[in-house]
């Protein structure tokens, strides 16, 4: 089952995009993200990095979901439901966008180093 937090990001998204709210599931690969970002990419960057780069921008499309409701709708999330969410996104997502930025040659840094 997927945790509370996620399955309400979905429902508040549903008002907005009913007919587009499944493309946010865990479980279902979001395939018409991954083709679109890598014909967009293809032309510039050749077809294997481009499959490569758009994996890695699609793979976190349930936990992009939940940081997008949690940012419009704060108010509607327990404690408990951004703990957990905001765990899932930083244990998934940051290195999908890592590896994306070193595969497009730009790659991540610390930039907040030495700031308190």
């Amino acid at each position: 089952t997927e945790p509370d937090g996620y399955l309400k990001a979905k429902a508040i998204l549903a008002e907005a995009f009913p007919c587009r709210v499944d493309c946010l599931d865990p479980d279902v690969f979001a395939t018409a993200t991954k083709d679109a970002i890598q014909t967009a990419l293809s032309a510039e960057l050749g077809e294997e990095l481009a499959a490569e780069i758009a994996f890695h921008m699609a793979d976190w499309n349930s936990d992009a979901a939940f940081i997008l409701a949690l940012h419009l709708f704060p108010e509607r999330f327990t404690k408990e439901e951004i703990e957990d969410g905001v765990r899932d996104f930083l244990i998934h997502a940051p290195n999908h966008v890592a590896e994306a930025a070193q595969l497009i040659g730009c790659p991540v840094s610390d930039i907040f180093k030495g700031e308190p």
